[in-house]
């Protein structure tokens, strides 16, 4: 793996080994700084250390030599946390077990995808762009989707009608899919207003456009609440579950918080009213709460979102009002 460590804010993670030598932008700062090899980073800090280590020897033996002080060395270990923009530690069994005792106490199989929860890609970054500026940028990724499906690689956005505000605001989260590798190529034809892309073809970047970029934003918006309200809380998303009676689903996400409340969120946007019944039985077979069953529609008015409420025995919710609703579960 290779090693992204910001010259500004320290933020420190790992990455795949394609963005080795290349200089992207920092996720918590915007500073840019360059990739480096994870083993000449660290041989490195250990050369640093040693001659730290040294100068702490002499400085110490001149210290007792000129008044004999007794100098005692304290190590103090930092409280652990866990950085939920870039981590592998949610992949853990321990933080997953108790989602699986609890599916399987109600005789439902469960499988997990390990992978779906591993933060340390950019995965999260680009999600959390698109979802803080859905009313933008969501005609951005409808694009890229659109010509993802029709299986050409080239993608041209045309700005002339957007206001100087959302220009610059698609223009730099273009950019950003380029530094973060999303876009093989990206080129920004100023008087023209278009920007031309250069789509990838990866499994996962083509999954990603295709609707998995919201359960990333939904899932980092819920370590973000439970790392804010310090709420203990097992989340996984991309569960695959099967009844005993051979019918098997998919579901987004699922966090179960340490008091026991479980809660499960399907994302949608665009068309999802043919899906309405699907989700009453499954919330029925499931046993939850109409609370504790959400489906986030992206782009849908609070207005509606709270008209459907009242008609179905399931919660409606946006990108935007989802996390005052879970607040109020847990």
């Amino acid at each position: 793996m290779a090693l992204f460590r910001c010259s500004k804010c320290n933020h420190l993670r790992e990455v795949g080994n394609d963005y080795l030598g290349k200089s992207v932008k920092c996720p918590k700062c915007s500073e840019i700084s360059t990739i480096f090899n994870t083993v000449t980073f660290i041989d490195t800090l250990i050369k640093k250390h040693l001659l730290l280590k040294k100068e702490f020897i002499n400085l110490r033996q001149q210290l007792e030599q000129k008044g004999g002080l007794d100098i005692e060395v304290i190590g103090i270990e930092p409280a652990e946390e866990i950085d939920i923009y870039n981590t592998t530690s949610l992949t853990q069994a321990e933080n997953y077990e108790p989602i699986i005792q609890w599916f399987q106490k109600r005789h439902i199989e469960i499988e997990i995808n390990q992978e779906s929860v591993d933060t340390t890609g950019f995965f999260d970054e680009v999600a959390l762009q698109l979802g803080s500026n859905f009313d933008v940028l969501h005609s951005v990724s409808d694009h890229i989707k659109y010509i993802q499906n029709k299986k050409y690689t080239n993608a041209k956005l045309e700005l002339s009608k957007k206001s100087p505000k959302e220009i610059k605001q698609i223009t730099t989260f273009c950019k950003e899919m380029y530094e973060y590798s999303f876009v093989a190529k990206y080129f920004y034809q100023k008087k023209e207003k278009i920007i031309r892309l250069t789509l990838q073809t990866a499994p996962k970047i083509r999954q990603f456009f295709n609707g998995i970029w919201m359960e990333w934003f939904i899932f980092i918006k819920l370590l973000e609440l439970f790392r804010d309200k310090n709420i203990a809380a097992s989340c996984m998303r991309s569960l695959n579950i099967s009844f005993s009676d051979g019918t098997s689903h998919e579901l987004d996400i699922f966090f179960l918080t340490e008091k026991g409340t479980p809660v499960c969120i399907e994302c949608k946007s665009g068309e999802f009213r043919q899906d309405i019944d699907k989700y009453l039985k499954l919330r029925n077979r499931l046993r939850l709460d109409k609370s504790q069953f959400i489906i986030c529609i992206f782009g849908l008015s609070e207005e509606q979102t709270t008209g459907m409420t009242s008609m179905y025995d399931i919660t409606f919710t946006n990108e935007i009002t989802l996390v005052n609703h879970i607040k109020n579960i847990v």
